[in-house]
């Protein structure tokens, strides 16, 4: 009987361990997986507006839908407590993100109507759509500033 109680502590001690040790891998690779997105979408109708790559319509018009999809995406299942920078190796999440989550998914909600902007101009032309990345540039640039680590 002593035994058996010892191998049990053993168990739920070690296995506790276990259970509080979370492994956010899967949600912070969902995440990183989604700000690509927005960054190879951008990247294509940046580079149309800037003159780097020839205006495409049809394909400034998907890049732009992806950008908005993307942006409509809810949040919460990308951003578990605890996957922050200073928890999980490859996180560039500040830990702020879950002390003012509100606020977070605000200034993520205030990426929709500049989205919603950039589709509409996407189809009219480079000049348009240079105009229409200012304020996409300034939603992300809200968040970032407070919720990202900064980068080198």
């Amino acid at each position: 009987m002593k035994k058996t109680f010892s191998t049990l502590a053993l168990i739920t001690i070690f296995g506790a361990g276990g259970a509080l040790a979370q492994d956010y891998g899967a949600e912070l690779k969902a995440r990183q997986g989604q700000m690509r997105l927005l960054a190879l979408n951008l990247g294509i109708l940046g580079g149309m507006a800037k003159g780097d790559r020839e205006y495409d319509a049809e394909l400034a018009q998907a890049a732009a839908e992806n950008f908005l999809i993307v942006t409509g995406l809810n949040q919460v299942t990308q951003w578990p407590e605890g996957s922050h920078t200073q928890a999980i190796e490859g996180s560039d999440a500040k830990a702020e993100v879950w002390t003012n989550f509100a606020d977070f998914q605000k200034k993520w909600g205030d990426l929709a109507a500049p989205a919603a902007q950039l589709q509409t101009a996407a189809g009219q032309g480079a000049a348009e759509i240079g105009a229409a990345l200012g304020p996409v540039g300034g939603a992300c640039k809200a968040c970032h500033d407070d919720y990202r680590v900064p980068q080198n």
